[in-house]
C-alpha cells in the first residue's frame, strides 16, 4: 500500500509555486524528516492552513455512495466503496491516507476534497509522487454568455 500526505497551501504560496512544485515537494519532504527544526516549522506554518476534522467528516458524509468507519482515538477513518478502500488520518497540519493505488483515492477521497475548493498539494510518503489536486472549476454565468469577437 502507498502512503500519501495532503497539505492545504495558502493561496499566495500556491500562486508562486504552482509551476515550481518540485521546490514545494522538497521543502515538505524536508519538513517531514525534520519537523523538530524550528525554522522549518515556522516556514511550514506560514505556508499552510490547518485542517478541520469536523469539516472533512461533514463533507465525506454528503457522499452517499461512501461507507465510512470512524476511529476517533486517532482521528482516523476507513472509507470504502465496492472494491476501493482508503485509510485516512486527519491531523491538524495534514491529511494522511493509505491506498492500493491513486485510482482508489481518485474514486473515494479526491472528489470530496475538490468540492471543498482548496489549494491542496499531495506528496507520496513512500513513493516519489507529488502534485496539485486541481479544484473543480466553476464558471460564472457572465463568463458563459460572453463571446470574444475579432474584427479586421
Amino acid at each position: 500500500m502507498y502512503t500519501y500526505s495532503i497539505y492545504w497551501i495558502k493561496e499566495e504560496v500556491a500562486n508562486h509555486y504552482f509551476h515550481k512544485s518540485g521546490v514545494l515537494y522538497r521543502f515538505l519532504k524536508d519538513y517531514q524528516m525534520n519537523s523538530d527544526r524550528k525554522d522549518l516549522a515556522m516556514q511550514f506554518n506560514y505556508i499552510t492552513y490547518p485542517f478541520s476534522y469536523s469539516e472533512i467528516i461533514n463533507h465525506l458524509t454528503n457522499y452517499r455512495h461512501l461507507r465510512i468507519l470512524e476511529q476517533n482515538e486517532e482521528k482516523g477513518l476507513k472509507i470504502y466503496s465496492r472494491d476501493a478502500f482508503i485509510s485516512l488520518h486527519i491531523n491538524e497540519n495534514q491529511l494522511k491516507f493509505r491506498c492500493k493505488s491513486l485510482q482508489d483515492a481518485e474514486e473515494l477521497l479526491f472528489p470530496v476534497l475538490r468540492q471543498m475548493q482548496r489549494l491542496l498539494f499531495v506528496i507520496g510518503d513512500n513513493i516519489q509522487n507529488f502534485g496539485w489536486l486541481a479544484p473543480i472549476l466553476t464558471h460564472s454565468k457572465n463568463q458563459e454568455e460572453q463571446v470574444l469577437y475579432s474584427f479586421l
